[in-house]
C-alpha cells in the first residue's frame, strides 16, 4: 500500500492540481456535466471529499454555482467542457456575474498547440476565454502545464477579492488530463497567496460615520447584496435597532432581514420605501451601488444629494460614490464595518424615532390592504394571488422560496413576506427566465434539511424543465409551481397600450389576433414531471390549491404543481406603472 502512495506522490495529472487546489479552499461541491475533455479533474472529485452534481444544462450549472453561493456565503464552482458546453454555459455566465454572485466556472479546451490562437477549422473550438472575459469578472487561458497551480491560485485570489462575481478558469484538455511530476510549491494553502481574512475599515471611518448617523434626524439604512454576500443580516438589525433607524432593501437584497421587523421597509411597499428615502436626511448604504431599480439614487424618489448626508460602504472602491456624492466613503467589509459601528452606537445611543416610522407604517398598512383586495377573488382558473399565500403557509417560514418569471414574479413578491433572512433566490438584477428551474435545486443542495420551492411562470419554465429529472435523480425533493396562463403576460399588457390603448383600459386584454406573437400554446406540466419520474399535480381552483401542495410535499419526490391562472388578472400585475417608470432616468441630482 505505502508502494503504491508513494509511486502516486510522484505524478500529478493536471486537474488534479486544480480539485486539490479547490479542496484546499473548502469547496465540497462542484456543479456540471462530465466530459473526457476533463476527466483528470471530475475523477478525483471523491477522493478529495467533493461532490459532483450533474444538471442536465451547463446554463443550469452556472445558476446552480450561482445559487449555492449567494445562499451559503461560499464559494460556488461549476465546470463545463469545451466548445459546445461553454457556450451552453454563457447565458448562466452572464447572469451570475451581474447578479454579484461569487462563482468560479472552469471549462476545457482544445489541445494548447492547436487553441489561443485557433489554428483555423478547431473542431469544438471559439475564442471562449475572451468571450466569457466580457461578460465576468475574470478569465484567464491556462498556456502550460507548469502553470496549472500558479493560474488556478490567480483564479481564486480573484473570487475572494473585491465585489463578488464570476471568475473562469480555462485549461486545455491535453493539460487537464496530462500527467508530471508533483512539485510541492503547487501546493500552498489558500493564505499564502489570497487575503483570507475580512477587510477591515479604518477607525476613522468608523466614527465619522457613527457621528454623521447619530447628528440626524431621521436615518435611514439601505442594504443591498454585499449584506447577504458578507452574512451581515444579524449585524444590519442591531444597527438599526441602536438607531432607531428604518430599513430599506435594494431587490437583490430584500432577503436581507425578517419583514415582519418593526423597522422593516420592505422593497415591494415602493410608496412608503420612496417617502423614507425622501424624509431621510442621513443614509447609510451598505454593499449597494444604487442602481436603476432604486432610481438610481436620484430626486424624486429619494431626497437630493444637496440635503441628505450620505455614508456609504462597500468593497469595491469603483461603486463608492459613483452615483452620488458621499460625505463618509468606507471601503470594508460590510460586516466588519456594521460591528464596528455597532461598538459606537452602543454608547452613544439615541431615543427611537417612532413618530417617524409609524407614519412609513401606515402607508405600508394602508397598501397592504388594497393588495389583499385580490385573496377575495375566487374564480376559476383562480386568480395569481392565492399562489403564493398558499404556498408560504404550506411550506412553512423557514423554507426557501426562489422567484422566476416576469408578472409571476411580481405577484410572488407582493404576496410574499420574508420571514427568515436569507430565504430568498431570484434574479433581480438581470430577471433571467428560467435560471429558477435550477436555483431550486442549489437550495436543497446548500439546506438539505429546509424546504426548497420555486414558483415560476410557465414561460420560464419552459426554458430548462429538463432539471426535474436532475431533481428525482438526486433525490433533492424540492417542489416547481408553475403559474400556467398560456401567453408571455408582462409583454403582452405593454403590446396592448402600445397598439391599442383605449381598448386595453376598457377591456382590460386583446385577443390573440390584436397582439404579436404573445400567446403561447399548453404545455401539462403535471405530466411532463410524472414523466420524468416526479410528482405531477394540477388545479385551477384556489379552494383546492393548499391541498395540492400538501399532497405534493407529502410524496416524498420532487414534485411539479400546474397552476391554471387567469390570464388577465395574471396580466394586470400591481404596480406595473412604478416598473415602467424605473425605465425612465429620474430627473432630479
Amino acid at each position: 500500500m505505502s508502494v503504491v502512495r508513494n509511486l502516486r506522490t510522484k505524478t500529478v495529472q493536471g486537474g488534479e492540481i486544480v480539485t486539490r487546489l479547490l479542496a484546499a479552499e473548502g469547496v465540497s461541491r462542484v456543479f456540471g456535466i462530465i466530459d473526457g475533455t476533463y476527466f483528470g479533474m471530475y475523477s478525483t472529485f471523491g477522493e478529495h471529499d467533493i461532490e459532483l452534481i450533474t444538471p442536465r444544462h451547463e446554463s443550469s450549472a452556472v445558476h446552480m454555482a450561482g445559487g449555492y453561493a449567494r445562499l451559503t456565503g461560499k464559494l460556488g464552482v461549476c465546470i463545463a467542457s469545451n466548445g459546445p458546453g461553454a457556450a451552453n454555459a454563457l447565458p448562466g455566465v452572464a447572469v451570475e456575474n451581474a447578479e454579484g454572485n461569487r462563482v468560479l466556472l472552469i471549462t476545457s479546451s482544445r489541445r494548447h498547440a492547436i487553441v489561443e490562437p485557433d489554428r483555423g477549422g478547431t473542431f469544438q473550438c471559439f475564442p471562449q476565454t475572451a468571450a466569457i472575459a466580457a461578460m465576468a469578472k475574470f478569465s484567464v487561458h491556462v498556456p502550460s502545464f507548469d502553470r496549472i497551480a500558479e493560474l488556478t491560485r490567480r483564479a481564486l485570489r480573484m473570487c475572494f477579492t473585491g465585489r463578488p462575481g464570476l471568475v473562469h478558469l480555462d485549461i486545455p484538455e491535453d493539460l487537464m488530463n496530462q500527467s508530471s511530476a508533483e512539485q510541492a510549491a503547487w501546493f500552498v494553502p489558500p493564505a499564502q497567496y489570497r487575503s483570507v481574512g475580512t477587510f477591515a475599515p479604518r477607525p476613522a471611518d468608523v466614527k465619522a460615520a457613527a457621528d454623521l448617523l447619530l447628528a440626524a434626524d431621521r436615518p435611514l439604512l439601505h442594504a443591498g447584496s454585499g449584506v447577504l454576500h458578507a452574512t451581515a443580516t444579524a449585524e444590519l438589525i442591531e444597527v438599526a435597532e441602536l438607531l432607531g433607524a428604518p430599513v430599506t432593501t435594494s431587490w437583490a437584497a430584500r432577503a436581507a432581514l425578517d419583514e415582519r421587523h418593526e423597522l422593516a421597509i420592505p422593497m415591494l411597499y415602493l410608496d412608503a420605501v420612496a417617502a423614507a428615502r425622501k424624509e431621510a436626511d442621513a443614509v447609510l448604504v451598505l454593499g449597494s451601488r444604487l442602481g436603476e431599480t432604486d432610481w438610481w439614487g436620484k430626486a424624486p424618489y429619494w431626497a437630493p444629494a444637496a440635503s441628505q448626508r450620505m455614508v456609504q460602504v462597500d468593497l469595491d472602491p469603483e461603486t463608492i460614490g459613483n452615483i452620488r456624492p458621499v460625505e463618509v466613503p468606507v471601503q470594508a467589509d460590510i460586516r466588519e464595518f456594521l460591528t464596528a459601528l455597532a461598538e459606537h452606537l452602543r454608547t452613544r445611543r439615541k431615543p427611537g424615532r417612532r413618530p417617524w416610522i409609524d407614519g412609513l407604517h401606515r402607508r405600508i398598512a394602508k397598501r397592504r390592504k388594497t393588495l389583499d383586495k385580490h385573496l377575495t377573488k375566487t374564480t376559476m382558473p383562480m386568480h395569481p394571488a392565492h399562489v403564493p399565500v398558499a404556498a408560504q403557509e404550506v411550506f412553512g417560514d423557514d423554507a426557501i422560496v426562489v422567484v422566476d418569471g416576469g408578472n409571476t414574479a411580481i405577484w410572488t413578491n407582493f404576496f410574499t413576506q420574508i420571514r427568515r433572512p436569507g430565504s430568498l433566490l431570484t434574479t433581480p438584477k438581470m430577471g433571467m427566465l428560467g435560471a429558477g428551474c435550477s436555483q431550486v435545486l442549489a437550495a436543497k443542495v446548500a439546506f438539505p434539511d429546509r424546504p426548497a420551492y420555486c414558483i415560476i411562470g410557465d414561460g420560464a419554465m419552459g426554458f430548462h424543465p429538463q432539471e426535474v429529472e436532475t431533481a428525482v435523480r438526486n433525490g433533492l425533493q424540492v417542489v416547481w409551481i408553475v403559474l400556467c396562463d398560456k401567453q408571455w403576460g408582462m409583454v403582452k399588457i405593454n403590446q396592448q397600450f402600445a397598439l391599442k390603448p383605449i381598448k386595453t383600459l376598457v377591456r382590460k386584454t386583446l385577443s390573440p389576433e390584436e397582439t404579436i406573437n404573445a400567446d403561447l400554446g399548453e404545455i401539462e406540466f403535471d405530466v411532463l414531471a410524472r414523466s420524468m419520474g416526479a410528482h405531477g399535480e394540477r388545479v385551477a381552483d384556489p379552494a383546492g390549491l393548499r391541498g395540492a401542495l400538501e399532497r405534493a410535499v407529502a410524496s416524498g419526490k420532487p414534485a411539479v404543481v400546474h397552476v391554471d391562472v387567469d390570464p388577465v388578472a395574471h396580466m394586470w400585475a400591481p404596480n406595473l406603472k412604478d416598473f415602467k417608470d424605473i425605465h425612465a432616468e429620474p430627473a432630479g441630482a
